[in-house]
């Protein structure tokens, strides 16, 4: 069916396939389920780009030029939805946007799960679902409104959190996978008393990715560790990657039933890290499910654990054959609203690799892009979702709109002068990131601190200062502003400061 809308004023042609008509909403207009597309008229616009999950590149760009993906096939495997990856035309997840130049901004969004996708060109931004058919959302007006408009539907259909981390220390920026039980006890220890709320163990403890047992250099366990943190007066916080398993793990060889598989029967490849592939849980089997509540249950109820880092979940819907045909999006949701049940609702849950919708009102917080690094550009690499200082920069600012439904976690910021290769404009970045996000981790052992890094850091975080948004790019945060339009886009002009 086509017909003219109107939003705020401008007129725009809608073509929808679904049931309904339009209807008056909060902000703009409710879009009948299934695909729709308008006819824009606004030209070379700006396209705004939503990635898939957390390390998915996010931002502007320009109609005419190269659409904003990642390149290479193995990395978007792991770090975007590679079955909708497309060379020549800008695509995006869930939520797209286009931006003339004039103020105002046309919004096309998903109201529901089932994998909604959206692409553009000079004349039509266009919107559909993968599984079935939910409603959208279109609105048009100044860009804070028209996101803030969308947030606060998702929010009613979906859900929100309001619940806060806090200041974190996590061991993975220091130590990576080397982490010890004798090297964190002496961290605990010298992170007394500093403004922390959270110590969180990262990547190293576990006997193999799947096999979520501690290995050898924990020989204590890790109940031992988690009350050593809470005795601390801290949260104790763990991280997992309980949605994917690797394939030399007792897990994988034990249970092979239990992994997502393909239509042809093969075992599906979710992602690469460690070395090689990594396999997916198939978790719309009870058995897998079960596999996961008895996880969850022994981190948090039998060690003790309060704050779960969750990794690499993205992997909970990568596209596979799933019992039932049940939706990818669906069964990815439904196993985190399991761990939330089995965990509790006084369990802090950060999702890395997480995926927007389907995790709104079980995940508190979401990473918002790749991890970051202690330099701000690979040499190397001009990959939007490589680990590195700008990356991580550049895609938590593209998604700071989603701070009313859950935290938005830019990664860790550095005080340390050891192991580090930024300078102070990218320090300056990332911690005025960290103030604007309301999140602050930070991965520094106090032993590698010298004593003004130690007062810097302790200063930094005890401090709360007010943070208002005054530009694209731009914030007021404690009475000065902070611009990170060279940072995003360094031959660029500064966006207009109000």
């Amino acid at each position: 069916m086509a017909l003219l809308i109107e939003l705020a004023g401008h007129t725009f042609a809608l073509e929808h396939d679904g049931p309904g008509s339009p209807q008056a909403a909060d902000g703009g207009l409710i879009l009948p389920p299934g695909r729709v597309a308008l006819l824009h008229g606004l030209g070379d616009a700006l396209f705004y780009r939503h990635g898939q999950n957390s390390w998915s590149p996010c931002g502007w760009r320009r109609l005419s030029e190269p659409p904003l993906r990642i390149a290479n096939p193995q990395r978007r495997v792991t770090a975007d939805d590679d079955v909708w990856d497309d060379p020549a035309r800008h695509h995006s997840s869930a939520v797209a946007a286009l931006d003339a130049g004039d103020g105002n901004v046309l919004l096309l969004g998903a109201l529901g799960l089932g994998t909604a996708r959206l692409s553009a060109d000079r004349d039509t931004l266009a919107g559909w679902y993968e599984h079935g058919a939910q409603p959208w959302f279109a609105a048009y007006g100044p860009e804070d409104e028209v996101f803030a408009a969308y947030t606060r539907h998702l929010a009613e259909r979906l859900g929100s959190s309001s619940r806060r981390a806090g200041n974190v220390w996590c061991s993975w920026y220091a130590y990576y996978e080397t982490i010890t039980e004798q090297q964190l006890a002496k961290d605990v220890d010298d992170l007394r008393g500093l403004p922390f709320d959270v110590v969180q163990v990262d990547d190293g403890w576990e006997q193999l990715v799947g096999d979520w047992q501690p290995n050898h250099k924990f020989p204590s366990g890790m109940k031992a560790l988690a009350d050593r943190i809470a005795d601390a007066g801290m949260t104790p916080g763990l991280w997992l990657a309980p949605f994917i398993a690797l394939p030399g793990s007792e897990f994988a060889r034990q249970h092979p039933d239990l992994l997502l598989r393909d239509a042809r029967g093969e075992l599906v490849i979710a992602g690469h890290n460690w070395g090689g592939g990594y396999h997916a849980l198939d978790l719309s089997r009870p058995a897998a499910r079960d596999h996961l509540a008895e996880l969850t249950h022994r981190v948090v109820h039998e060690w003790g654990f309060k704050y779960l880092k969750l990794d690499f979940i993205n992997a909970g819907a990568v596209p596979g054959e799933r019992a039932g045909g049940a939706e990818r999006e669906q069964t990815y949701r439904d196993a985190l609203a399991l761990v939330r049940e089995v965990a509790g609702d006084d369990v802090y849950l950060l999702g890395s690799g997480g995926i927007l919708l389907p995790s709104l009102g079980i995940i508190d917080g979401l990473r918002s892009g790749p991890d970051v690094a202690p330099m701000w550009q690979n040499y190397a690499s001009d990959d939007p979702s490589d680990a590195m200082a700008r990356n991580a920069v550049v895609n938590a600012i593209h998604r700071l709109w989603q701070q009313p439904l859950a935290e938005v976690d830019p990664d860790v910021i550095y005080f340390r002068s050891r192991l580090n290769l930024l300078t102070d404009q990218q320090l300056a970045w990332l911690r005025d990131l960290a103030d604007i996000c309301r999140f602050r981790a930070v991965s520094d052992p106090p032993s590698w601190l010298t004593a003004t890094e130690l007062d810097d850091m302790t200063t930094y975080l005890s401090a709360r200062p007010d943070v208002r948004r005054v530009g694209r790019y731009a914030y007021r945060v404690g009475g000065r502003v902070a611009d990170f339009t060279a940072a995003i886009t360094p031959a660029a002009q500064a966006y207009p400061i109000s």
